[in-house]
């Protein structure tokens, strides 16, 4: 399943980047973009739940977000780093089975593979702080093993 993951959150980001651009309706986007996944159940389950996810908590995660950029102007984040930050986020918040670490790794290799230059290292440094803002005000639902370690620093960032 975990290379599965990256799938499913690569045809997420490519979801919702076009819902940002073209705020067609939801069911939409679903049935051109994310439809190809049926043919697994499990997994197109993951893809639509995390994209209906990081729709209905918008505004709740950009507000994580912009409490980590004070120095940028949230409109001038790159809208990949940002749906990136918000799938990742997400995944901190509501995917309990999915450990931090992980959620933060993919996240920098999709900013790597399909964003800019630098935003391996931006989404990194927002994420890293993010999690730690997470642990420390107890918003982090996770359990069993793996899921509460530490992100190790890869970058120092933003």
């Amino acid at each position: 399943m975990s290379t599965r993951r990256r799938q499913i959150r690569e045809k997420v980001l490519q979801g919702l980047y076009a819902y940002e651009l073209s705020q067609e309706p939801v069911e939409l986007i679903l049935e051109t973009i994310v439809n190809d996944l049926k043919r697994e159940p499990e997994v197109f389950d993951l893809a639509k739940a995390l994209f209906l996810k990081v729709i209905e908590t918008k505004d709740e995660v950009d507000a994580l977000i912009k409490g980590r950029v004070a120095n940028w102007e949230f409109s001038r984040i790159a809208v990949i780093d940002k749906i990136v930050l918000r799938i990742s986020i997400c995944e901190l918040l509501y995917f309990d089975d999915i450990p931090p670490k992980v959620s933060i790794n993919e996240a920098i290799e999709i900013a790597r593979r399909y964003s800019t230059e630098k935003s391996d290292k931006f989404v990194n440094g927002v994420l890293d702080s993010v999690l730690d803002d997470l642990k420390k005000s107890g918003r982090m639902k996770k359990s069993g093993r793996g899921l509460l370690e530490t992100t190790t620093k890869k970058h120092t960032a933003t």
